[in-house]
């Protein structure tokens, strides 16, 4: 047994290092003495990376603390150390961990020790954190990592080991990303580093919880917090299946589209498609007008400049606002196939566990509003439309895809949360909203065209994209846009004194906007009109998060593959895949504030891409 102690918040912190299988009775000793208590117990793990589900993953260290005394077993010593740590996990009642979704995640793949038996003890620091104040630290807040936190609440001197680490890493022949799985586990920066880290949460804790109080935080956030975290984490263990034949040729293909396109590229005198500087000056020279300024001054021609100047939406069908611009269009194109096939194509490849499946990284808490991310592969940029790399994701034998959304949420959140009567009394009558709207605004007869600038108002309107924003989005000029909206707030006349009133009741808090669901939401003073946004989406979050935990509650949870902005996806039994997406779609559908949020639900085939207009000799037959 090794024994040392390092200096924090002006005391000492013990920690203890099993190094034989006879050090493991008198941490078991310890382990019994701590549960009986019930008081909370910092956790944590080091591994050899991140990828949980991969082959080659391995934990190799398992801490646990209190506020003065830290222990570290080296699982990677063999069986009897994983035993005991897997053992502790299960015994201990009371666990404290910054992001325990991970932890918990490497548990369940190494330890045996079930999501379902682990996260019901967890209390995630981050979790508690980002409901005190969800910015980071460059947008004014804290930040959600440990070191800030406990910079801030624990010890303004405490140091992050990890700048002492980065350079046994160099040492062991690694780098930040690789050293984790090199470094001697002995190496001392690297057991100092691991034993203060559950001290470190333990301790912030109770001084999150205190501010979480003082600051008026509502009770119930946390336990729904943490349930949505352990639905989420049941989600990414099941992960989605993946076509490696489809895939491995996808790449080729895309690496074709992007060659073509920049052929094309090349024509009007564009060298190399990621070069600004060269496709502006090629623009100006083909009369475009460039007005855009990047903050070190040259010209823009981000993707928000070029897709309106292509003829191009969001989605990436054409407008028909204009005529396309050839080389915006080609180098649009021309990069998106290089991200499809890096982001996308190739890392589900790479990162795809024995048995072909990928786990996307599920964040329920992404946003600053609370919004859920999905990264790796970043599953939520995808355009609404388009099946090329959907097509990617198949069912295991036997099954199909479903998928269960919630219909136009966005105004009808926003008619619920501003009490406006005429799109109230539109949704209780079952009408078309965008429908409805354009009639309001441009009369009975209204056009296509005109409906559809009506949905581009209401959409605006729930998330504060101004007149500029939106024309750049839809590719209409400025002046047409705030038409649009001028009819859209004339139409609705109570969005806008809601909105106003929303602002008032933020400012007199400190900038801070509380939802109808009790989320604190801080404020940038100098963007309130982005307090309307932030109210719809953050409660349609959490209608959505509302959702999931009654899908779980009806045994649900299992056949979910993906949790994607207001919609889930999942896989089912083909003969009861009608069945189980209507049991999805009745758990979704509720009630907000008097307003009906209604859902749509769909079975499709066996690729995800079938519900996307997959051509036929496309379909995935394995």
């Amino acid at each position: 047994m090794l024994h040392r102690s390092t200096p924090l918040a002006g005391g000492r912190v013990e920690y203890h290092i099993c190094q034989e299988p006879a050090d493991l009775a008198a941490f078991r000793r310890w382990v019994i003495d701590v549960a009986s208590t019930g008081r909370p117990i910092g956790s944590d793990s080091e591994t050899t990376g991140l990828d949980w589900y991969a082959s080659g993953f391995r934990i190799r260290l398992w801490q646990f603390a209190t506020e003065r005394e830290s222990w570290v077993v080296p699982v990677e010593l063999g069986p009897q150390f994983a035993a005991a740590v897997a053992w502790a996990l299960r015994t201990l009642p009371n666990l404290v961990y910054q992001n325990g979704t991970f932890d918990a995640l490497a548990a369940d793949a190494r330890l045996g020790v079930a999501l379902e038996e682990h996260m019901p003890k967890i209390t995630d620091t981050r979790i508690i954190a980002h409901l005190v104040d969800s910015r980071q630290d460059f947008e004014g807040g804290v930040g959600l990592s440990l070191k800030p936190l406990a910079a801030y609440y624990v010890d303004p001197a405490v140091e992050d080991p990890q700048r002492a680490l980065q350079a046994e890493f160099r040492k062991a022949g690694g780098n930040k990303s690789t050293g984790w799985a090199l470094i001697d586990w002995r190496n001392e920066s690297y057991l100092r580093y691991a034993a203060l880290d559950p001290v470190l949460c333990v301790r912030l804790l109770p001084r999150l919880l205190e501010r979480f109080e003082a600051e008026g935080g509502r009770k119930a956030l946390i336990p729904y917090e943490h349930r949505l975290a352990e639905i989420c984490a049941k989600i990414r263990r099941r992960g989605m299946r993946i076509d490696p034949v489809y895939t491995r040729g996808l790449v080729g293909r895309l690496a074709e589209d992007k060659a073509t396109f920049e052929r094309v590229a090349a024509r009007y005198g564009v060298g190399s498609v990621n070069s600004p500087k060269q496709v502006a000056e090629a623009l100006v020279g083909m009369g475009e007008e460039l007005t855009e300024r990047t903050a070190g001054g040259a010209l823009s021609v981000g993707k928000d400049v070029l897709l309106p100047m292509a003829d191009l939406g969001t989605d990436w069908q054409r407008l028909g606002v204009r005529r396309p611009n050839a080389l915006a269009d080609a180098v649009l194109r021309a990069k998106r196939a290089g991200k499809w096939s890096t982001s996308y194509a190739q890392a589900m490849l790479a990162n795809r566990d024995a048995a072909d499946r990928v786990h996307p990284d599920l964040n329920p808490l992404g946003a600053q509003t609370g919004r859920a991310a999905v990264s790796n592969p970043p599953l939520q940029q995808l355009p609404s439309k388009g099946w090329t790399i959907r097509r990617c994701v198949v069912a295991d034998p036997g099954e199909v895809h479903f998928s269960v959304d919630q219909a136009a949420v966005e105004l009808r959140v926003l008619a619920a949360l501003s009490g406006e009567s005429k799109m109230k009394a539109a949704i209780a009558a079952g009408k078309d909203l965008h429908g409805f709207a354009a009639e309001m605004m441009f009369g009975a007869d209204f056009s296509k065209p005109q409906r559809t600038l009506a949905k581009i108002a209401g959409l605006g309107t729930a998330y504060q994209g101004g007149a500029v924003t939106l024309a750049k989005q839809t590719g209409q000029d400025v002046a047409v846009m705030r038409d649009t909206l001028s009819r859209y707030n004339r139409a609705f006349p109570g969005i806008k004194r809601w909105a106003r009133a929303l602002q008032r009741e933020a400012m007199s808090d400190r900038a801070v906007l509380t939802t109808v669901t009790g989320r604190r939401l801080h404020l940038d003073r100098d963007r309130l009109y982005k307090v309307v946004a932030y109210a719809c989406q953050s409660t349609a979050r959490d209608t959505m998060g509302r959702a999931l935990i009654e899908m779980d509650d009806r045994g649900l949870t299992p056949y979910l593959t993906g949790w994607i902005h207001d919609e889930v996806v999942g896989t089912a039994p083909r003969d009861e895949a009608q069945d189980i997406a209507r049991e999805c779609a009745d758990a979704m559908r509720m009630d907000l504030l008097g307003v009906p949020l209604d859902t749509d639900c769909e079975v499709t085939g066996p690729s995800w891409a079938d519900g996307y207009g997959l051509p036929d000799e496309w379909a995935y037959r394995g």
